[in-house]
């Protein structure tokens, strides 16, 4: 394989790990809430978009489409469920995958086992004979600009000063007058809006039914805990370090052996690396500072 193939390749795993972890990340990160139907956000979100363009809408306002209803599918459980939850991280783990079982079967009986796809959009592009999707190499480049706008959002915005001060203490923030569960109940619709634009973007790329959550979940799920606990800063480099892992094994070998790998190295971190690659940062910046 080409040096561009294996950069495709490379790049197309980082992409996939960073966009389904992303929206994982900042809810636990920000709200210590394990969001076990962060899957099946994803999974509303392609079902939106697939429905959407399958009306003759253009691509762009089916993606938008599939974000903002996993994102208004948030803002009901948040209010519902997720809001009498927080700080209670076994009781959300519990509610969470109770709401995960609730929306896959629930699509299951509306839509069936299956929907008509999408077709991909943009075609191919041929390098050194072979053939590269230029969706897909457009999809690298929006994540990228997805985690800078997320950044933006949380370093740059009142609301990311009020929700970083919450994550330290909440306590201290509400003494000051931050409306902590306002904060909380806005983190968990941006994480939803995420997990649903994830959807969005990898609709016209896989098979749409009830259970494509799975194929998101478990790879997010590595993805943030080998993150630690910045949620930006952890999902880039946990994405870029499984997603090369994962990419080598499946050029050199098969697709198989590389999400093995992915689940080997990811134990390997978890062991060596218990508190994740934010950890090893802080605790590196700390002892330089002595």
């Amino acid at each position: 394989m080409s040096l561009f193939g294996i950069l495709y390749q490379f790049s197309d795993s980082f992409t996939f790990l960073i966009l389904a972890a992303l929206g994982l990340a900042i809810i636990f990160g920000m709200m210590g809430i394990i969001n076990l139907a962060q899957g099946e956000f994803i999974m509303v979100g392609a079902y939106a978009t697939t429905i959407i363009i399958n009306q003759g809408f253009p691509y762009p306002v089916g993606i938008l489409g599939g974000a903002l209803a996993a994102a208004l599918l948030g803002f009901v459980m948040d209010r519902l469920i997720i809001s009498h939850l927080y700080q209670r991280v076994l009781d959300s783990v519990v509610a969470t995958w109770g709401i995960s079982l609730v929306l896959s079967e629930g699509m299951l009986q509306l839509f069936g086992p299956s929907m008509q796809s999408v077709s991909m959009p943009l075609g191919s592009v041929s390098i050194d004979g072979s053939k590269y999707s230029v969706y897909k190499l457009l999809l690298t480049l929006l994540a990228i600009g997805v985690v800078i706008l997320i950044y933006l959002l949380f370093t740059k915005t009142e609301f990311g000063r009020k929700a970083r001060a919450t994550m330290q203490s909440r306590d201290i923030s509400e003494s000051l007058g931050v409306n902590t569960k306002a904060v909380y109940s806005e983190t968990f619709v941006i994480g939803s809006a995420l997990a649903g634009l994830t959807g969005a973007l990898y609709a016209p790329t896989m098979t749409i039914t009830p259970t494509m959550g799975n194929n998101f979940m478990v790879q997010s799920f590595v993805t943030v805990m080998c993150g630690g606990a910045n949620p930006i800063l952890g999902s880039v480099l946990s994405g870029g370090v499984l997603g090369l892992v994962n990419s080598t094994l499946s050029v050199t070998i098969s697709a198989f052996f590389g999400k093995i790998g992915l689940l080997i190295i990811t134990i390997i971190i978890i062991r060596v690396l218990p508190t994740g690659f934010t950890g090893l940062i802080e605790k590196t910046g700390a002892r330089r500072r002595r």
